[in-house]
């Protein structure tokens, strides 16, 4: 697990910057109407115009991962690909954004309503922010990787939703994904410990109904076994000397209200 010191979290510092204004130039833009691919482009020119390059674009895979953002509607969690599908009303839809500046990473994700959602649309992205709050609240020095992941657990089991298993947080910095993984489920006291320097991805992502999940054909868009409904919130963290953590990206801010288009 990386170590980072004051001249590397500078760097990792502006990544993050450059991605807070990104994404929060698509909670402007999107609505009911635009197709997923018109939100990529505009990700991929904002990232661009400001010396950074898409940290998502070319992702090894089979085949490399196509696009600038993950666009996930509905019962898809996480990695759906930009194309020519358009926003619906009542569509609860994710994004997921990275940028590489400078040789360091940046890493965050926001769920929106599009239009009139459904009562259960929004309680499920607003226990999906609670419990990454939560689990945000816990990555303090000392702590350890699992009293991130119980926390998450707890809130949002607490609202009768389940926590995606088979996918997970991750250390980020001068890779995308580093170690250590932080799950949203786990027991206290367990898993590496966090140490000041350390850079996080909390990445909270809660299911409707069950937990259970596939990937469709394309080999990326992972989607809920039984077409539940998911929300996903991610911020890019400092562990700091002493004291709460240091949010990043700051895309989801507690005390804000939920994000509604």
């Amino acid at each position: 697990m990386p170590i980072y010191n004051e001249h590397q979290i500078k760097f990792i510092q502006e990544s993050c910057d450059i991605l807070h204004k990104v994404e929060f130039h698509l909670m402007e833009i999107v609505r009911e109407g635009i197709t997923t691919g018109e939100i990529d482009k505009v990700a991929e020119d904002m990232i661009r115009s400001r010396g950074a390059i898409p940290a998502f674009l070319g992702v090894e895979g089979d085949p490399d991962y196509p696009a600038t953002c993950c666009v996930s509607i509905n019962e898809e969690i996480v990695h759906g690909i930009p194309g020519t599908r358009r926003l619906q009303d009542g569509d609860l839809v994710s994004i997921d954004c990275g940028a590489k500046y400078k040789g360091y990473y940046s890493d965050a994700a926001f769920s929106f309503g599009v239009g009139n959602v459904s009562d259960t649309v929004k309680r499920l992205m607003n226990a999906t922010r609670e419990a990454n709050w939560a689990g945000a609240k816990m990555a303090v020095a000392g702590n350890h990787v699992g009293d991130i992941s119980a926390a998450i657990q707890r809130v949002a089991e607490k609202d009768g939703f389940q926590v995606v298993r088979h996918l997970y947080g991750h250390g980020v910095g001068a890779n995308l994904h580093e170690d250590p993984a932080i799950f949203n489920y786990g027991t206290p006291g367990t898993g590496i410990e966090l140490l000041p320097g350390m850079v996080i991805a909390i990445e909270t992502m809660v299911c409707e109904k069950d937990y259970m999940i596939e990937t469709l054909e394309d080999n990326w868009t992972v989607v809920t076994s039984d077409g539940g409904l998911t929300a996903h919130y991610e911020d890019e963290y400092l562990i700091t000397e002493k004291g709460a953590p240091l949010n990043l990206t700051k895309i989801n801010i507690e005390g804000t209200p939920l994000l509604f288009v």
